[in-house]
């Protein structure tokens, strides 16, 4: 008589609050067995921890196709290299100079971008920690008054204001070039500030892509968006991540923040990305 056993999903908390360390092989994550329970604990924990995986580029596309399929990346490939190194990226660098604060990728997309993985390829030689903030069970600790008074706001969000946060003073020339980047070519997207997920949970869609509220002058506009990413960085639901080489890290794109600590521009950090098809941003 043949015996079928189901493989099951391991894992350890990080934090009460975001993460969990997955302890499943690599060839048990690899056999697509356990992506539903995946996709259930990347909403519950935000954030999900692979230690020394060391995914190949394949293995990592195929990866991500089995948790929600693998979207291209911005040039039409299916891996994005994460660098500061111009031999590497020369057109993105100004670009990711905005990873460094506080952000959700994709925010110009008209699809969302639901998750990503990333893997570490080369260390720093100093700093690069990656941050992440659970912006879901932000929101469930959020007084209920502030909820109601959030629920329906809207945000628009736009390339050009993430970029003033490491150029404050850009030419006119970049400035023109930032607005005009997004799908489309329209440089702007109005989008919720609480998303409602089509679980049923909601969470806060911040970063430093918003630009204003709608319908708030810019002083309120602005103390409701810093107010909440304060909120929702802080102790409780933050987690930093220390790379070793070969980690990989995979989060929820629509419930939670994150940012790459300042490193040696110069040391040849690399990471690879691959991103999970979303849905709708509502």
């Amino acid at each position: 008589m043949n015996v079928m056993t189901k493989t099951k999903l391991r894992y350890e908390l990080i934090k009460p609050k975001i993460g969990a360390r997955i302890l499943n092989s690599k060839e048990e994550l690899l056999s697509g067995e356990l992506a539903a329970e995946i996709n259930d604990l990347l909403e519950e924990r935000g954030v999900l921890v692979f230690k020394q995986i060391n995914f190949t580029d394949q293995e990592q596309v195929t990866f991500t196709n089995s948790i929600g399929g693998n979207a291209l990346e911005v040039r039409g490939e299916e891996v994005f290299k994460i660098s500061l190194d111009k031999s590497v990226n020369k057109e993105a660098v100004e670009y990711l100079k905005g990873s460094l604060f506080w952000h959700v990728d994709g925010t110009m997309n008209t699809v969302p971008i639901r998750g990503s993985v990333l893997s570490s390829k080369v260390l720093p030689t100093w700093g690069g920690n990656t941050e992440f903030a659970n912006c879901y069970t932000a929101y469930d600790d959020l007084p209920q008054k502030v909820k109601d008074d959030i629920d329906d706001l809207r945000v628009v969000h736009s390339m050009w204001h993430s970029q003033l946060f490491h150029c404050p003073e850009p030419t006119l020339d970049q400035l023109r070039d930032w607005q005009s980047k997004g799908e489309g070519g329209k440089g702007e997207r109005n989008l919720p500030l609480v998303y409602k997920h089509a679980s049923g949970r909601k969470s806060l869609i911040l970063g430093n892509t918003a630009e204003y509220v709608v319908g708030k002058d810019t002083q309120e506009s602005a103390r409701i968006l810093h107010g909440l990413r304060e909120f929702a960085t802080s102790e409780p639901y933050h987690y930093a991540h220390h790379w070793t080489l070969g980690d990989a890290v995979m989060w929820d794109n629509t419930g939670t923040l994150h940012r790459a600590m300042p490193y040696d521009p110069d040391c040849g950090r690399m990471l690879h990305r691959t991103i999970i098809k979303g849905d709708d941003w509502g």
